[in-house]
């Protein structure tokens, strides 16, 4: 693979900059350009009914994404209502007039969503007033009048007759039984006769919501039904996919047959999908893979392996041997064989949740990331030349989430997992689990006569007493129990292998320190072994900073610093205003910074004192970086998620850039600020997006309530 030198990399980045971002006035207002890593959540596929190749995608982070090219490729279109929690499974291109678009959205957490509208091929987006906040789980158009579309909701069953102008509610407001619609279908040769699929059973209308009637024989109870389709052709033929399998019925809905040959654990059947060429084609895309029959449903195969989750299918009108898949983390796949093969189509497609990035220390421009809630699809991912091109290096993590990168001062890079720390061999490049991390654990505890209410274990420090030693438990020791009663000390301190979850990981003078549900874990041997350093008891450490010998490691409430890279630590007063520690960096100085929901708090004194630089006046910080090449710091946060503060050291200079991302963190890579999404993957600065002026620094944000508060000297633990 190439590789860039960094001196290259801004040219690239330069045509890049030409190729994709729109024109600005001002260069700060030059969004950043996405980079990937490719892949993530797909929902919907549909395509422009004038030219088959221009495709739309909807996806689980509220954008709108297109393909020119029939899927090879993709670009983000738009992001509806600039929200990231909208979930676009139902996405409508007008026939009449393929420039009108209608989305159906749902939010994952709570009853929210609504229908949005686009008249200029998705390029903006308006909020249909009648169904603002409607959860919009299905969206159908009929396929004799396009003017006639109907929407899925909780509350019921809706219906358009001006194409999507207005909406009505046709199920009965009250009604205990059609309400929470999870599919929708029209009739193809009668718009009055609707078909909706519930949490618990499908409904069916002959005239346009007036009456309705429960099409429930042969169906098990209580089934959610997720998809429902009509044959074109035999409209009396219908599908129907439920938690409970797939049913088939050839009078209408008046009897439905469960259809064998799809094993009884893929009972989650997403999606069905008729082959317009050939009906006695369908395909069923479940939560255990693609299955298709070729003749109507006698006999079904599964033509992917049972760890694709399929969400939608789609079929190329011009070819049916073209399938495109949308699935759960794995992106677009596609086939050229009607379904026998796929191959990943993601190339401008990214839907991941950066959670840790990590610069190579000794090649510049290749950079590693790790993400979550992706399993096998996910892991680490390698650029090798600043974010062209991304490699999937995830051997070995077994489908871990990954929330830290740390590389060892020897060139180790080292993965902290939700279960434990990885080393990648660099000969096999794979990751092996890092064993040798002995976390002390109590012996339990022996009581008599005594409430387990009035006894708390002592447990021995592993930072030196007064007089330079640890005191041994004593096996047998007796203590004194409420009202004289006696109760037994714990008997030994054991040791277990560590696979609790690792959150952070610092590079000090020539240790790592890893800040994990067990504490702080330090390694001398570029990460081969690690061992707990602070006190035994200690809470779950969420963030860890060193430079050189000056160690900081952090909870959500608390902080310890070390002075001689972990050997002793002092426990640290934190600044007066600040209710929650997120973030932690600590300068070429040995000056402190510490990031919550107040805002950055700087001590030069080591926790003896705390301000709050000039200017720079920031909310609910989620990241602090210290650039040491540059001497700055760099600040993010989720009040103002697309901006990234920069303080100049050591005036404290504040400046801002705006990157028109919701960012997690951000750093620099060859000459350039890269910046790691909530759900959008990683995106780097362009080329002259120079950053604004200090006054404008402090005039974007509200006025802090927080002011710069005084503490005393900490003590000791």
């Amino acid at each position: 693979m190439l590789r860039l030198t960094p001196s290259f990399l801004p040219s690239l980045v330069f045509a890049f900059s030409l190729a994709f971002a729109p024109a600005a006035s001002h260069a700060a207002s030059a969004p950043w350009l996405p980079l990937g890593p490719d892949g993530g959540d797909a929902r919907r596929l549909v395509a422009d009914p004038r030219d088959p190749t221009h495709l739309y995608m909807g996806t689980a982070t509220g954008w709108v994404y297109e393909s020119h090219n029939a899927g090879d490729s993709w670009r983000r279109l738009a992001r509806l209502d600039k929200r990231d929690d909208l979930v676009i499974d139902s996405l409508v291109v007008d026939k009449q007039n393929p420039s009108h678009l209608i989305v159906g959205a749902w939010v994952l957490d709570r009853p929210d969503g609504g229908l949005y509208t686009s008249n200029d091929a998705g390029v903006t987006w308006t909020s249909q007033p009648e169904m603002k906040g409607e959860s919009v789980r299905a969206v159908a158009a009929s396929a004799s009048d396009p003017k006639v579309l109907v929407a899925g909701t909780l509350k019921g069953v809706f219906r358009s007759e001006d194409s999507g102008v207005h909406w009505k509610l046709i199920s009965p407001a009250d009604s205990r039984e059609i309400h929470e619609i999870q599919s929708v279908a029209i009739d193809p040769k009668d718009t009055s006769i609707i078909y909706a699929g519930t949490w618990h059973l499908p409904w069916k209308t002959t005239d346009g919501g007036a009456h309705w009637d429960n099409i429930k024989k042969g169906i098990i109870d209580d089934s959610d039904v997720f998809s429902i389709i009509v044959d074109p052709v035999a409209n009396q033929t219908l599908y129907a996919s439920a938690c409970s399998g797939i049913y088939k019925s050839i009078d209408s809905g008046l009897l439905f047959k469960k259809v064998q040959g799809i094993p009884s654990t893929a009972r989650r059947t997403r999606v069905l999908l008729q082959d317009p060429h050939h009906p006695e084609t369908v395909f069923a895309g479940t939560t255990e893979g693609l299955y298709r029959t070729q003749d109507s449903g006698a006999t079904w195969k599964r033509t992917t392996g049972p760890e694709i989750i399929v969400n939608d299918v789609f079929i190329d009108a011009r070819d049916s041997h073209r399938v495109l898949l949308a699935t759960d983390r794995g992106g677009v796949i596609t086939s050229a064989d009607g379904g026998d093969t796929f191959h990943a189509s993601n190339d401008g497609f990214s839907a991941r949740q950066i959670t840790a990035v990590q610069r190579d220390l000794t090649h510049p421009s290749t950079v590693y990331v790790g993400v979550v809630n992706d399993k096998t699809w996910g892991g680490i991912f390698e650029s090798e030349d600043g974010g062209q091109k991304w490699s999937q290096q995830s051997n070995g993590l077994e489908g871990r989430d990954v929330f830290a990168l740390g590389q060892a001062p020897g060139g180790a890079l080292i993965a902290g997992t939700s279960h434990g720390l990885f080393r990648l061999e660099p000969t096999t490049h794979a990751w092996h689990k890092v064993e040798d991390v002995p976390i002390p654990v109590m012996a339990a505890l022996y009581v008599s006569h005594a409430s387990p209410a009035s006894v708390r274990p002592s447990v021995p420090s592993s930072r030196p007493a007064q007089g330079g030693k640890v005191p041994a438990a004593k096996p047998h020791a007796k203590l004194a129990g409420k009202r004289g009663r006696r109760v037994a000390a714990p008997a030994k301190i054991e040791t277990r292998p560590f696979d609790g979850s690792v959150y952070a990981i610092a590079n000090g003078d020539k240790t790592l320190f890893a800040a994990t549900s067990n504490g702080v874990l330090a390694s001398v041997n570029d990460g081969a072994s690690w061992k707990q350093v602070g006190a035994v008891d200690a809470t779950e450490w969420t963030r860890v900073a060193a430079n050189k010998q000056l160690v900081v490691a952090g909870s959500l409430h608390s902080a310890e610093m070390s002075r001689d890279a972990g050997a002793t630590w002092t426990a640290m007063k934190l600044p007066e205003s600040l209710t929650h520690l997120s973030a932690i960096a600590v300068d070429s100085t040995g000056a402190i910074w510490l990031g919550g929901r107040e805002g950055v708090f700087v001590s030069s004194d080591g926790g003896g004192s705390w301000e709050v630089p000039k200017n720079l006046t920031v909310h609910s910080v989620n990241s602090l970086y210290y650039d040491e090449s540059s001497n700055r710091v760099l600040v993010t946060q989720a009040a103002y998620a697309n901006l990234v503060f920069e303080v100049q050291l050591p005036q404290k200079q504040v400046s801002f850039i705006d990157s028109g991302w919701h960012l997690r963190s951000a750093q620099p890579l060859g000459g350039h600020l890269i910046g790691a999404t909530l759900f959008d993957g990683m995106v780097v600065q362009p080329d002259g997006a120079a950053p604004a002026t200090q006054a404008a620094a402090s005039a974007v944000t509200p006025a802090s309530t927080s002011a710069a508060t005084s503490a005393t000297a900490t003590t000791a633990h």
